[in-house]
């Protein structure tokens, strides 16, 4: 890939500090200065808080925080000697812990570090900070992890934003394996949610280190406190839409880590766009956030390849995910039962509301049923996505995801919700308490970024006899009815729509084709079709068999219905390490026709069907 060095043309040379010297002296020849390079001219304009510098090796590590396989499989999680004051050690090492198990499967028998995957201890250094965008009111986390073996000659960085809201290192199963064995340098950000929870009651918060401070610490997050109670955190509070501005934070972890690696190495420096490799790769949210970086004009000067697993990404004529979830929370508790799945306990309920309210069509149960079912292979539905989406039915995850963005999208700030929505910590019975000091202290490194969990959950307006599922019903007018408040979040919506890739920067793009929380009929395959109208390098790589969570693929019902996709991602980075280090040309399209392995054995290379 070539450069512009301001108006010299000069091109890369990889995998060499005497490219670097030439590179920087035919400039300074022809006149020119490496500092205009556009590529590196926004990190003079980028804001950074002070930066944590900590080490790790001996029994500790960057990419499990020396608990190996063993740890990572733990069912309990690694220990606070002081449940109310743990360490940042500690703490990190719980959430190392937490991001792995919400991201891989790591059970005996599902083939991670056997047949894909490693865990081998990296030594090396973490540099961290927060940074801000212009114009934000909150910042997002970075943190740049150089492994010892980092290579100043073939000098690479892989940025890895954060799967769905996790926090910072949500992306440590997705990157950290590929990335440090080849003594590569990664870039995580949060993207602007995470776990940063803040306790409105007690006015307490989640530091840099993660650890819990009062008010006058410097916080990762700290909203307006003004008269709500319970709990505010990034992803719905922060009054930025970081949706929006996904692109932008992987950008931003991508300067920091030129900026570090130029500290730490000086002797190697600079670290800029135009001399070292740097690749994009993320699943879920960010996903989106990779292909959000990579459309920018200028995305081609300063990124190399990008690499997105089932990517929350929208273009027009598309379903954005506001629209799809709140429709999923009405209509797919009723739908499963006509696709044989046994029924929830307020399904049925539920569709004697839905038929209430005009929603769908039938007098008896089983014709309700139906009605919903046809509804949504009406809109877009498969089968497999619905089969798949009972997974999200049963751990509620559709109604969390819509009051998140709503909140998110219409910019409402903690007790401000327009459906009447809070989230706090609450009693068995789902009643607000107050947090205790055991519970924030474990909010870094166990929260999803998403209430309910990490002892926090969604507090919901009270009850309508006359119509219990009001409040879904209201999410869902945030979408398709009238007011003020729909208007906020439509507008916030409209602000995500997703454009083609730069001209020439090569792109992959996997996804399952049974994904029941981001289906690929409303994400992946309207972006690829939208890019390469627009004459893309995009490839698609099209799974069998593969749905949304591999970390669900530990319960035994479905590792034997459903492959993985990680061992997608790392073979979609070799080929397109390959691609960038030999010129081997990207790979073709494929739908891949996985074998599901049946409960109780264990995976096999042949029921992954690799392209070759």
């Amino acid at each position: 890939m070539s450069r512009w060095l301001g108006s010299c043309y000069c091109r890369r040379m990889k995998n060499s500090l005497l490219a670097v010297a030439l590179s920087a002296a035919l400039s300074v020849a022809v006149g020119c200065a490496t500092t205009s390079n556009p590529g590196n001219a926004a990190m003079e304009a980028s804001s950074f808080g002070a930066v944590s510098v900590t080490e790790h090796r001996g029994n500790d590590d960057l990419l499990t925080a020396g608990l190996g396989l063993d740890g990572l499989r733990a069912m309990t999680a690694p220990a606070f000697a002081d449940p109310e004051n743990p360490t940042a050690a500690e703490v990190r090492r719980r959430a190392i812990w937490s991001n792995w198990r919400g991201i891989a499967d790591l059970a005996p028998g599902g083939g991670y570090a056997d047949l894909y995957g490693s865990v081998a201890p990296s030594p090396g250094r973490e540099f961290q900070t927060l940074a801000w965008l212009p114009g934000a009111k909150q910042p997002h986390r970075v943190l740049v992890q150089v492994p010892d073996n980092f290579d100043q000659q073939a000098r690479c960085v892989v940025l890895a934003p954060a799967s769905g809201s996790r926090g910072v290192l949500g992306a440590i199963a997705v990157a950290g394996p590929w990335a440090l064995p080849k003594g590569c340098a990664i870039a995580y950000t949060d993207k602007g949610a995470g776990s940063d929870y803040y306790d409105l009651d007690a006015a307490f918060g989640v530091q840099l280190d993660g650890t819990i401070g009062g008010p006058d610490a410097t916080l990762a997050f700290q909203p307006e406190r003004g008269s709500a109670t319970g709990i505010a955190f990034k992803h719905a509070h922060s009054g930025d839409n970081p949706e929006a501005h996904w692109g932008e934070h992987v950008r931003q972890s991508a300067e920091f880590a030129l900026k570090i690696l130029s500290e730490a190495f000086p002797a190697a420096a600079p670290f800029q766009f135009d001399n070292t490799r740097v690749i994009a790769v993320g699943i879920s949210n960010g996903g989106g956030a990779v292909l959000q970086a990579a459309q920018s004009a200028s995305a081609g000067d300063w990124l190399d390849a990008v690499v997105a697993a089932e990517p929350n990404v929208t273009v027009a004529g598309a379903r954005p995910i506001y629209d799809y979830t709140t429709e999923a929370a009405l209509l797919m508790p009723c739908a499963l039962p006509a696709l044989g799945i046994p029924a929830m306990p307020t399904a049925d309920a539920q569709c004697a509301a839905l038929a209430t309210a005009g929603l769908i069509q039938g007098e008896t149960l089983g014709e309700q049923q139906q009605s919903a079912y046809q509804t949504l292979r009406a809109n877009g539905w498969t089968d497999e996505a619905l089969r798949a989406g009972s997974i999200s039915v049963a751990f509620d995850l559709w109604r969390s995801v819509a009051v998140t963005y709503a909140s998110a999208y219409g910019r409402f700030p903690a007790g401000g919700h327009p459906c009447g929505y809070s989230f706090s910590v609450v009693t068995a019975e789902g009643a607000p308490r107050p947090a205790s000091a055991i519970e924030r202290a474990a909010w870094s490194s166990e929260a999803a970024g998403i209430p309910p969990g990490a002892g926090v959950g969604i507090v919901a307006p009270p009850i309508d006899p006359a119509n219990p599922f009001a409040d879904l019903q209201c999410l869902r007018a945030l979408w398709d009815g009238p007011g003020a408040n729909a208007d906020r979040v439509r507008r916030g919506i409209s602000e995500l729509q997703g454009a083609a890739p730069a001209a020439g920067l090569p792109v992959m793009v996997i996804h399952g084709l049974d994904d029941g929380l981001i289906p690929p009929a409303f994400t992946s395959a309207p972006y690829v079709a939208a890019a390469r109208s627009a004459g893309a390098d995009v490839h698609h790589w099209q799974v069998r068999n593969a749905q949304h969570f591999d970390a669900f693929l530990g319960v035994p019902v479905y590792a034997g219905m459903y492959v993985p996709l990680l061992p997608y991602v790392y073979e979609a980075l070799d080929r397109t390490w390959a691609h960038l280090e030999s010129g081997v040309p990207m790979p073709g399209d494929a739908v891949i026709a996985t074998t599901p392995r049946g409960a109780g054995n264990p995976l096999q290379a042949d029921h992954l069907a690799m392209p070759r």
